[in-house]
């Protein structure tokens, strides 16, 4: 008996799903390279505002610049690491990247500001924002790199048989042909990305600081970071995206361009706020020059205080203390032929001027804001007694260090008397006017008995800088007599750059020292001339005082400061 065959129904055989149509390569590729360019120029607008930011609130522009630099390339490898894990869900990764970069960059100027304002601290917040833009900048080209390679669908596997049944060499051929395509595609993101970087780092000096400042700068910075980002993904790489992937990526880019926009409307009241927690409810002018923010405080009734980036340079309450240190030692001898080095607000010409021999006062300034407020302030201009009016006075708007290296050409006569009215050594842009160079160059304008005061910085505060300077101006042919000034205003910081922001204490120093120099190796001797006004905190005793309590401070001695090794700092 032949038994029935049985006929198992057939397996139903699941067919593969059907890929969504990936856009051609090069069709993505233009729109990808255009937003590496602008998402570059982002980036280093955003690493230029923490630099020039940091320098301003923090001071000393070469630590402030090393920090955020060496943080934020630090940080930008462990963010090409991190976007290995976004590579499956390159495109909404890319956008949440950018919306996080376009937040976080845009406002990391108001917040850093604000830190300085309310918290007196701002060098934690400054590494926090260098690591989570730094991290956020290195995930960006890696996901780029995901997207642009999928672009026109996976490459075969090498060696695999194609339709017609070729293998072997034409599969080699092709895994070559991808290989150099991928190195091309490479070539062409980090060139994109290296000229966003040029332009945005010509952007921030020329555009976006002189004309929106520096924190609606940086919120205008992000909102185009968000908007590149963000269409790049949204619109040629919508097929990457599920349904709630493109809805998050709306809702969080729109959130982010809500913020932005808010900061930006809200940013003078900020600003007004922030300022007033800084130098108090006082503020009666706030401006910004081409060079540094420029405040004077105070009543109308009492005298003013000049704040130069968020440094005191001027107290009115006790100023002509270091005035008046600053300027008549030097007046003892020939006084005819004045030049100060620095002094915009006018108040060591003021003391030069009331010796009836002076012929002529020359001011060498380099911000023209400065003389310009300190002419036209009627408080600044009452406590200068009116110095930048008076005929004898000659105002020069130059670098100083430039202009003495062509001054032997163009002065005829030579200076009896240079004052150097300079912020602290310690601060990195008034270096160069501490060295060895530009005391040569003083030398060279000075007549052969004439006489060269330095302000030198704090003789108790910062001691090894204050005998740097000293050293400094052995090295170039000087002989020197230190001396200082105290005696401060109780509750008033004690003149230039004394304000210890940082700290939040609004006290510095208890004094200010000075250097008192003349060409040869005899040290000059410490005086007063016989012509010397009536002075409020000088005399001869009193200079001799200051000469001994500057001379107990003395340690070993030290090497000079140049321009290619520059020794201030501690």
């Amino acid at each position: 008996m032949i038994e029935p065959t049985v006929t198992m129904p057939p397996k139903r055989v699941r067919r593969a799903p059907a890929l969504r149509p990936e856009p051609p390569r090069e069709t993505v590729r233009f729109p990808v390279l255009a937003v590496v360019f602008v998402c570059a120029a982002c980036g280093l607008v955003y690493e230029l505002e923490l630099v020039a930011l940091a320098s301003y609130l923090i001071g000393d522009s070469v630590t402030q610049a090393s920090v955020v630099l060496s943080v934020m390339v630090f940080a930008m490898g462990v963010g090409s690491l991190l976007a290995k894990r976004l590579r499956c869900r390159a495109a909404v990764g890319f956008g949440l990247v950018e919306a996080g970069l376009a937040l976080v960059g845009g406002c990391s100027a108001m917040v850093l500001y604000a830190a300085f304002a309310w918290l007196g601290e701002s060098r934690y917040v400054l590494v926090a924002f260098s690591l989570a833009i730094g991290v956020l900048i290195g995930a960006e080209i890696p996901l780029l790199m995901s997207l642009i390679q999928r672009a026109g669908g996976q490459p075969e596997a090498p060696g695999r048989a194609d339709r017609s049944g070729r293998s072997g060499r034409s599969g080699r051929k092709a895994s070559l042909g991808e290989q150099d395509d991928a190195a091309g595609t490479v070539a062409d993101l980090f060139a994109a990305d290296y000229v966003g970087a040029l332009v945005g780092g010509l952007a921030f000096p020329f555009l976006l600081l002189p004309w929106l400042g520096q924190l609606t700068g940086a919120l205008v910075t992000g909102a185009v970071n968000v908007v590149a980002g963000g269409g790049l993904v949204l619109w040629v790489f919508r097929r990457d995206l599920t349904t709630r992937s493109r809805a998050l990526l709306v809702a969080v880019n729109v959130s982010v361009l809500a913020v932005l926009a808010t900061a930006t409307v809200l940013v003078d009241d900020f600003e007004q706020a922030a300022r007033r927690a800084v130098y108090g409810e006082q503020v009666r002018v706030a401006v910004h020059t081409e060079l540094q923010e420029v405040v004077v405080t105070g009543g109308r009734e009492g005298p003013p205080d000049l704040f130069l980036d968020g440094r005191l340079r001027v107290a009115g309450q006790d100023e002509y203390r270091y005035h008046e240190a600053l300027v008549h030692p030097a007046m003892n001898g020939a006084h005819a032929r004045v030049l100060i080095v620095g002094g915009g607000d006018g108040m060591a010409a003021r003391e030069a001027l009331r010796y009836p021999g002076v012929r002529s006062v020359t001011v060498v300034e380099l911000d023209p804001g400065v003389v310009r407020l300190a002419r036209t302030d009627p408080a600044l201009a009452t406590l200068n007694a009116q110095a930048f009016r008076d005929r004898r006075v000659r105002v020069v708007y130059a670098d100083a260090f430039h202009w003495l290296r062509g001054a032997t050409d163009r002065v005829q006569e030579r200076y009896d008397v240079v004052i150097s009215d300079l912020p602290d050594p310690g601060i990195t842009p008034s270096t160069k006017l501490y060295s060895e160079e530009f005391y040569g160059l003083v030398a060279q304008v000075l007549t052969p008995s004439g006489r060269f005061a330095v302000h030198a910085g704090s003789v108790t505060d910062r001691p090894r800088t204050y005998w740097t300077v000293d050293a400094t101006l052995h090295a170039a042919g000087f002989a020197t007599r230190p001396y200082s000034a105290s005696g401060r205003t109780p509750g008033f910081a004690a003149g230039p750059d004394r304000a210890d922001r940082a700290s939040g204490t609004g006290q510095g120093p208890d004094d200010w020292g000075f250097l008192l120099a003349v060409p040869g190796s005899r040290p000059p001797a410490l005086g007063l001339a016989p012509d010397a006004p009536r002075l409020r905190s000088l005399g001869e005793g009193t200079l001799k005082a200051a000469a001994r309590r500057a001379e107990r401070g003395r340690g070993p001695e030290l090497p000079p400061s140049t321009l290619v090794h520059p020794r201030y700092g501690g």
